[in-house]
Order: structure tokens, then sequence, then C-alpha cells
């Protein structure tokens, strides 16, 4: 492995024009293929094998044209103080303001108030219902900018008017200041790490033309693969992290191989042919945990996860030949300029005690007081985590400056808390001798459950064999009770089939998001089993060790518990959520430890393949175990350091946005990476490695003869002692492309 990345990193040094062109020449014809592409389709989020999907397919077989899980908006009237929404003034204003939008752009049905009595009873309060023929996140500019005018026009009429629904809900797409803000930030970063500006600009543009290609590569496919824009969201997200990442590390590596003396082309070739190994590796854990996503059977995730690791075989891909490449063009020049000055000088400097090294050794004099400091301080950010409540927060989740979360409070004060969460019943009647009196019986028993306060009569289809019955909870949408009484109703659904002949489903956006929230929690414990399973198996194969995988993914389980626990403090019990800007604790959304599990074990992986492939590549060329670890970290703490600083500033900049999920997430990441990084990799791995000793390394005999020995460590890169360049030579060779060889590799 490290001798073929060694070849290939040396050959993209020498043939640096070629290699950018062909990559320049790559991400111009998929620029072009996605720019033609057709549009890509709506993609939903379909749950196969849940009862609520189940209802809704059945929904639009039965009742064709009404598009079960298209957007809608609910637009909310309130009267002045001392006065009724019935008064004739304000009628007629609720009524012209409906009118307004019945032919609007993508309107496909306007229900007023007064004619669907959706008025509360104390009179105050009314809401319109107004149907679009798009789904959610797919209305249109100019639908929603007519939908914030006729209500700008109610307002001016006197009334107090909000609007609530899924019409306004934001497409998914990736973008905008949060992403500005991380890479701003990545770069000040670099800039302190490396010492110079060029040194810094690389990863950054090399992590850009990854991405770049990625998500062009996913538009150019959309409508053949089924992506969709929203796909590209994980992908742009991970492609920044990990192209940043592998690019700075094989740049730290190739300056360490010139502060060595070694002269450029040759620096190049053991920097892809040690780190790239370590690239190629982590990436691959990346890879898994993203292509896990597939066994969590929810297609847009498992679509989400299988694009993103496309774009992270790019940004390896783009680190073991671009990079190298472009350090073809910089040479030298990657150093400060005061190393560069002092030549022959700067050889050795890495070996120097640095922050690594001290914090390293440290480690080493107290390894028993930082290993259960570092377990039980995390152990105890990880208790919250035990009260750990899923769900998908709802409009009552956005800040009160929001116009869909005063439309929520409006609607709970005047018809109750329950209203914005209502359950639709769908009443299966076909073959059944009376279908109006199945469906009768079934909306009085499910009237006399605990925690309903409504019933609506059923609505029948067109043929009179299915029935839509909505059941108005008293609880809202997002608590416990709410979801009780969603269980209640399906457990006496076997019961109502026996005494009518009827089917009964239960569906709508609430049972939805309860059936999701189960899904995801069910699948949680299949997911992590396989990610960390296989990584196991892949870092055995790259450490040739037993211990080290076992400990790296515990490690690993331990960081995700304890950001977790923070999320669970912060979004659901509400510890310190002001400073935040969180208006309104509930449950941690339903998706969130699945991603954080995926994301965080690739980037996680990430820095222990690094960190600790340099302290193995010390022990197998001779050196001490605990010395191991010192070169270890004097190598290497610096730059993952960086990397971290880089990832946590990315993911901080969500925590800014007003989209609670957004935040939400962008906290949990923050929080994981910093607690992975700095207290497991960097407290817990040293000291347990320095624990263990020359145990860490162990392998069982009948696993030496099976596990390959892949060379990740470059121990065949045997060279002669390095030899300076020839002067005024940035790439180290004679002028004719030749140069005596030192190595034994026979490059």
């Amino acid at each position: 492995m490290a001798t073929f990345l060694y070849r290939l990193g040396r050959w993209s040094f020498l043939r640096r024009r070629l290699v950018t062109l062909l990559w320049v020449a790559l991400l111009a014809a998929v620029g072009v293929l996605a720019a033609k592409a057709p549009a890509a389709p709506d993609d939903g989020f379909a749950m196969p094998g849940t009862e609520a999907q189940k209802a809704f397919d059945l929904m639009d077989e039965r009742f064709p044209g009404a598009m079960s899980d298209g957007a809608s908006a609910r637009i909310v009237f309130v009267a002045p103080s001392g006065q009724k929404i019935t008064a004739t003034e304000n009628q007629q204003t609720v009524e012209k303001t409906v009118a307004e939008l019945a032919h609007g752009e993508q309107v496909v049905g306007a229900a007023g108030p007064f004619k669907t009595g959706a008025v509360s009873q104390d009179g105050t309060t009314a809401y319109a219902t107004i149907s679009y023929d798009a789904k959610p996140g797919k209305v249109s500019t100019g639908a929603t900018d007519a939908l914030e005018q006729a209500a700008q026009h109610a307002r001016d009429a006197g009334l107090t008017v909000d609007i609530g629904g899924t019409a306004l809900m934001a497409g998914g797409e990736a973008g905008g200041s949060a992403e500005a803000i991380g890479m701003a930030i990545s770069a000040v970063v670099l800039v302190i790490t490396f010492g110079s500006l060029l040194a810094a600009g690389l990863p950054l543009l090399t992590a850009v033309i990854g991405v770049g290609l990625g998500i062009a590569l996913i538009t150019g496919l959309g409508s053949v693969l089924g992506l969709s824009s929203t796909t590209s969201t994980l992908a742009m997200m991970l492609g920044l992290a990990v192209g940043i990442d592998y690019a700075v590390f094989i740049v730290s590596r190739y300056r360490a191989e010139l502060l060595d003396g070694y002269a450029p082309k040759e620096a190049a070739g053991r920097a892809v042919g040690t780190a790239g190994s370590a690239v190629v590796f982590a990436g691959l854990t990346v890879i898994i945990a993203l292509a896990g996503l597939s066994v969590v059977g929810i297609p847009l995730l498992a679509k989400m996860g299988l694009a993103a690791a496309g774009t992270v075989v790019i940004a390896v891909l783009v680190a073991l030949t671009l990079v190298p490449a472009l350090l073809g063009f910089i040479g030298p020049r990657v150093l400060p300029r005061k190393l560069r000055k002092r030549g022959r000088a700067a050889a050795g400097a890495t070996a120097r005690p640095n922050g690594g090294t001290r914090w390293a050794r440290f480690v080493l004099r107290r390894p028993v007081a930082v290993l259960v400091g570092g377990v039980i301080g995390l152990g105890v950010l990880a208790l919250p985590a035990l009260d750990l409540r899923l769900g998908l927060p709802g409009d009552e989740a956005k800040p009160t400056s929001t116009t869909q979360r005063r439309a929520y409070d409006h609607l709970s004060e005047g018809f109750g808390p329950g209203f914005n969460g209502p359950l639709t019943l769908l009443v299966d009647a076909k073959g059944v001798p009376d279908p109006k009196a199945a469906a009768q019986q079934v909306g009085d028993a499910v009237k006399g459950l605990p925690g309903v306060v409504a019933v609506t009569p059923a609505a029948f289809n067109q043929a009179g064999d299915t029935a839509l019955v909505t059941a108005m909870p008293a609880t809202g949408p997002s608590e416990a009770a709410t979801t009780d009484l969603v269980h209640a109703i399906r457990d006496k659904a076997p019961g109502l089939k026996s005494a009518t002949g009827a089917t009964v489903l239960v569906s709508g956006p609430t049972a939805m998001n309860i059936d999701v929230s189960q899904k995801l929690n069910d699948a949680l414990l299949p997911y992590l089993a396989v990610v960390v399973g296989l990584a196991v198996v892949l870092l055995l194969v790259v450490f040739r060790s037993v211990l080290v995988p076992l400990k790296a993914a515990a490690g690993f389980l331990l960081s995700v518990a304890a950001a977790l626990g923070a999320v669970v403090a912060v979004f659901q019990w509400g510890w310190l959520a002001e400073l935040i800007g969180i208006e309104q604790t509930g449950p941690v959304m339903s998706m969130m430890p699945i991603f954080m599990i995926g994301v965080v074990f690739g980037l996680a992986m990430d820095y222990e393949v690094f960190l600790v492939t340099r302290i193995r590549e010390a022990y197998v060329h001779g050196e001490e175990p605990g010395e191991a670890v010192v070169t270890g970290f004097r190598y290497n703490a610096r730059v993952v350091t960086a990397a971290a600083l880089i990832m946590i500033s990315v993911f901080a900049g969500f925590i800014g946005m007003n989209e609670p999920m957004i935040k939400m997430m962008g906290f949990g990441l923050a929080a994981a990476v910093a607690f992975d990084a700095f207290v497991v990799r960097m407290a817990i791995v040293p000291a347990t490695l320095a624990l263990l000793g020359r145990r860490a390394w162990w392998l069982p005999r009948p696993l030496e003869r099976i596990v390959p020995d892949i060379d990740v460590e470059g121990a065949n890169l045997r060279t002669e002692p390095p030899l300076p360049a020839a002067p005024g030579d940035g790439t180290g060779s004679d002028g004719s492309g030749t140069e005596r060889a030192r190595h034994s590799v026979g490059v």
C-alpha cells in the first residue's frame, strides 16, 4: 500500500500539469452535465413498512387527486381585542383573503373558516386551509409571496394574521452563511497552524474542488438515480469536512519530510505513501458509516448516505493526486519563509519538542489519572442521554418571532393544544355491507378513548368504500401522551375490524412523525453494530492489533453518548438554552442519533487513524511504546487539533440559524467532535496505549497468518540519508526530470 501510494504521489508531483488539467477538465465536464441534466425529482419522505405510510398510499389510491402528502398552509385570523371574528366586517376581511388565494399559483383548494366551521368556541379565532399541488419544500416562491401578501392585506384591515403549515417549509438546499463562516474560520486556523498562506489555502481549494465535483455529479445523475437536491446536503457538509482534513494531513506530512531534508518530489512521494495510506483507510471508515445508513430502511437517508459516501471517495482521490500535484507548483514555499531561509539548518526541526510532545509526556507520567478522569467526565456528560426522547419537532419548536410559531400558539389558545396534531383515521370499508355504519362505529369507539376531545364525521371517497375520520387529541403533537393515544387507537384496531369488518389505519403528520421516530429508534442498534463491527475489522487490518480497534470503538461510543447527553440537557431539559436562542424545549429530533453516529464516527476514525498510524510507524521503526506515543504526538497532535477546530467551527456555525433542527444538529455535531478529538483521541488514547505498552500491538498468532500486512506505516520506504535539493530548484531535480534514486522501491 505505502509503496503504491508513494509512486502515485511522486508521479502526480512530477506530472503536476497533466494531473491538474485532468481534474479541471473533469470538473468542467461534470459541471456541463449538471447544467443540462433534467430537474431533480421530488423525493418526499416515504417511510416504507409503517402504518402511517400505508395509509398515505391508500389515500392516494382511494382519493385520487387529493395528494395526501401535499403542502398546505393554515392562515390563522384573530379578531382585535373585544371583538369577534364573526363580526360582519371581520368576516368579510377573512372571506376576501381566502378568495384572493383561491386561484393562486399551485393552489388546488382554499377552504374558508365559515363554510367548514373552523371557528373557535369563543368566536375570536378562525383559520383557513390552503392546499397546494406541490410537496412540502417545493412550493414556489411566487405562491409563498402571494400567501404573505394576502395575510398582510388582512393585517392592514385590523386583524392579527399568522401562517402555519408546511407550505412555508424551506427546501432542502445546503449553502448560506453557515458554510461561509465555517470556511473563514477554517482559513484562520490553517494559517495559524501552517504559518503560510499557500499551505493554508491549498486544503481549502482542493476541498472546494472535491465538493464541487461531488455535488455536480449528484445533480447530473439526479434524474437517473433518483437523487434530489436534498440528497446533496450531507454530501456538502461531509465533503468539506473530510476534504480539508485529508489535504491537511498530506500537506503536514510533506512539510515534515521537507524539514527532514528530503527534496520536494521525494517528500511528496513519502507524504502520500505514509499519510496517504492513513487517508485511504480513514476514508474507508467514513464510507462504511455513510453506506450503513442504508440499513435504517428510510430511502431518503439511504440516498443521502450513498451520495455522501461518493463525495468522500472523490475527496480521497483528490488528496492522493491533486494535492501532491499542487504541491509540485508550490514546492518549498509550503514552508514559512523563516524555515526556507534556514535551508539545511531546518532539517530535523520537526524532532524538537513542541506542545504535542509536552502533552504526551504529561499523559505518560499520569496515564491512570488521565484515563479515569476522561472516562468519568464523558460518563457524567452522557447521563442525560438516559432520558432521551425522540420526535420530530414542528412549529412549536420555532422561535416566537416566526409566523409559524405564532400561528401554532393562536390555534392552541383558540382550539386546544391537540388541534395542531390531529390524527387521521383511514377506515377501509371495501367489501363491508354498510360502510357508513362501520365508519360511525369506528368514530364512536375512538371518541370514547381517554385523551380524545373530538372526532369529526366520516368523509367518504367517491366510491363510498373508504372514509377519513379526524380525531383531535387533548395534547400537543410532540407530547408523550399523544404518542400513547396513537398506540391505543392502533391496539383497538383489530377489535374494530372484528366488529365492523373495516380496517382502521392511523395516519396524518403526527402519526407519521411517531412512526419515523420509532423506526429510527429500532434501527439504531443494528446500525451501530454494522458500522462499528465493520470498522473494527478494518482497523484490525490497518493496525494489526486487536486491542487498538476495540479501544477506538469504545472511545467513539463514549464521545457520542456524551454528545447526546449534552443535546438532551440543552434542547430537552433547557439547560443554558437561552444562550443559544432556544425558546421552546421538546423532544430530540429523531434523525439526530443516526446522523450523529454516522458523521462523528467517520471523523473520529479519521483522527484515530491519523494519530495512531504515526504512533505505530514510530513503533515499527524501533522506538519503545512510550516514545512512539511521544513521536506520534510530536508530528500529528497539532494537525489533529487544527482539523478538529475546523470541524467544530463548521458545525458550530449552524447553531446561529433559526431552524431548530439545524441548530440541534450543529450543536450536537460540534460537541461530539470536541469530545472525541480532545478527550478521547488526545487523552484517553495515549493513556490507554501507555498502560498497554507492547500489548497494544498484540495480534494472536492465528490472525497473523490471516490478516494481510498492507504496510500503512511505510516500513518498505527505506531510504538512504536525505540529500538536499539542488540549489534554486523547486522540485529538487536536476532539470531533466530525473533524480538520483535514494530509495529501494525502484520508482
